[in-house]
């Protein structure tokens, strides 16, 4: 049964407390210097969830906090780590993390540093766990991590509509699927004006490194307008990579509008090209993403429904201000009408 709090704790009892936390602390020098990461997060979770226990069990209160935050600076002078702040975050994570298992196998392969933002940031508990793997197996930085977080990649991950379950096979497809976020955050770009589907594609390839990035581990880029010819036509992918986990090309497809169901044809067309063309005999089956604007997720699951090449539909998010001057649809059709109204009118005065 819990104690209730009090402002200090019993002095006998605390300063058997504080001498065990220097003997740790100490053993933890001698045996990695608290220069091994693991080592350094295992010995903050175990204060943590000392203090914790302490305050649960004899009814510490957190005016403690701050006592031992001065006693262990001046036991550890040279020693960085023992602020109030940083043992209140010792405190939560231990809260967070209660199973030392996730501590010693996943939580403790990242820097402290990391941890720390997760736990400000990130409130449900497996979806810290999933920020962590992913940046054990991304080798994020301190930034990355931040800006995969606010852009919520954990919500985005894996939802675009695909056929990859009946197009793909197993691990394959729910490898590939993983892959996929739904909207592509393309906030980096720096366009102004109207934006067409070729200044988008020329901003990315421009921007590459930051949209390799967006895109996930894994993507290698080979090369923009890429040119296939058939039967002496040529034809030209938007995008085109190459992805190393899942040993297969991936090309994208690049819309300024809402997705509409003719985009699943064309890429079909380029995915069975490629397929000929350019897949080697140990490679596993193209995949296309089509990226566009917007999308209705029926008409999107419908366009997919009947075509058996393993085919996506995303979307993008671009700059606020960007995505407000996009064209839709109907001033596109627009634009294509006047354009042939003029050029028949030219023919005619040619032919006067």
């Amino acid at each position: 049964m819990p104690k209730s709090p009090t402002l200090f704790p019993e002095e006998e009892s605390y300063i058997a407390f504080l001498s065990d936390l220097k003997t740790r602390i100490r053993q933890a020098q001698v045996k990695a210097a608290l220069a091994v990461n693991k080592e350094l997060v295992l010995l903050y979770w175990q204060i943590g969830r000392d203090i914790l226990q302490r305050q649960q069990e004899e009814g510490w209160g957190s005016k403690v906090i701050t006592r031992l935050a001065k006693d262990l600076k001046r036991e550890f002078p040279d020693m960085k780590g023992f602020s109030r702040t940083n043992l209140m975050y010792m405190r939560s994570f231990a809260e967070a993390y209660p199973d030392e298992q996730i501590v010693q196998q996943l939580v403790g392969q990242i820097p402290w540093g990391h941890n720390v933002r997760i736990l400000d940031h990130v409130k449900d508990p497996q979806e810290r766990i999933w920020y962590a793997q992913e940046t054990i197996e991304n080798g994020w930085s301190r930034n990355i991590l931040e800006l995969q977080i606010e852009s919520k990649l954990y919500q985005r991950q894996g939802s675009a509509v695909n056929n990859f379950e009946r197009a793909l096979p197993q691990p394959q497809s729910d490898l590939a699927n993983q892959l996929l976020k739904d909207p592509y955050n393309l906030d980096f770009l720096a366009l102004t004006g109207t934006v067409q589907e070729r200044e988008l594609e020329s901003a990315l390839v421009k921007h590459i490194r930051d949209f390799l990035l967006e895109l996930g581990v894994g993507f290698a880029f080979v090369g923009s307008q890429y040119r296939l010819e058939v039967s002496g036509n040529e034809y030209f992918m938007d995008l085109l990579f190459y992805h190393l986990k899942l040993r297969c090309y991936i090309i994208i497809d690049l819309k300024v509008t809402e997705f509409r169901p003719e985009y699943t044809g064309k890429m079909n067309f380029y995915v069975a090209v490629v397929d000929d063309l350019l897949r080697h005999p140990d490679d596993q089956p193209t995949i296309g993403i089509v990226l566009c604007k917007s999308k209705d997720r029926t008409t999107a699951e419908y366009a997919l429904r009947n075509i058996n090449t393993p085919i996506a539909v995303s979307t993008h998010q671009l700059p606020k201000h960007l995505e407000e001057s996009l064209p839709t649809v109907e001033q596109l059709e627009m634009e294509m009408e006047t354009a042939i109204a003029e050029l028949e009118e030219s023919d005619r005065k040619s032919d006067d």
